[in-house]
């Protein structure tokens, strides 16, 4: 959950937020709404800009991000790598046939 932790961001678009995430390479941002479950305006943030806004949900934050991460070819941080694996190779199945052998660990162990 910590390494999750790393991804999302929460917070009003104030200079100190704005600070802090232009020190991130990968960043997927929540905006004000009643609840951290229903944010009013979720954002991607790549390379310290935000390069997405106005997405309705974290979740289709994440499938956006995987996309763009693949489309531009970006090499996944350190500390998320073997998420974001797991999720392009396992649940995408995009280059399903090379897997670390951590995930290879976590796809036998799924399996059986």
């Amino acid at each position: 959950m910590g390494q999750l932790l790393d991804l999302l961001k929460q917070g009003a678009p104030s200079d100190e937020v704005k600070e802090d995430l232009a020190q991130h390479t990968i960043k997927i941002v929540t905006k004000g709404g009643s609840t951290e479950d229903d944010p009013l305006d979720v954002g991607i943030v790549l390379e310290g800009r935000e390069v997405l806004s106005g997405l309705s949900s974290v979740a289709r934050a994440c499938a956006l991000l995987l996309g763009l991460i693949y489309a531009v070819n970006l090499s996944y941080p350190k500390q998320l790598r073997y998420t974001f694996e797991f999720c392009q190779k396992m649940l995408l199945e995009l280059d399903s046939g090379k897997l670390s052998p951590k995930v290879h660990a976590l796809k036998s162990k799924l399996l059986s």
